[in-house]
């Protein structure tokens, strides 16, 4: 059990090292979050386009 604490204590690095991952995970799901509205919404537009046509 001590190897997996030492695992994620890294070096006593380990509180910095999982706070970038967090963020860095949750900067990636905002960013994807905001495609897909972006999409959905250029989706839309693209049907009124379509239908005005």
């Amino acid at each position: 059990m001590s190897d997996l604490a030492g695992f994620f204590a890294m070096g006593g690095y380990g509180a910095f090292v999982w706070l970038s991952y967090g963020v860095t995970l949750m900067i990636l799901v905002l960013v994807w979050a905001a495609s897909v509205r972006r999409l959905k919404r250029n989706e839309r537009a693209l049907a009124e386009m379509e239908a005005r046509r």
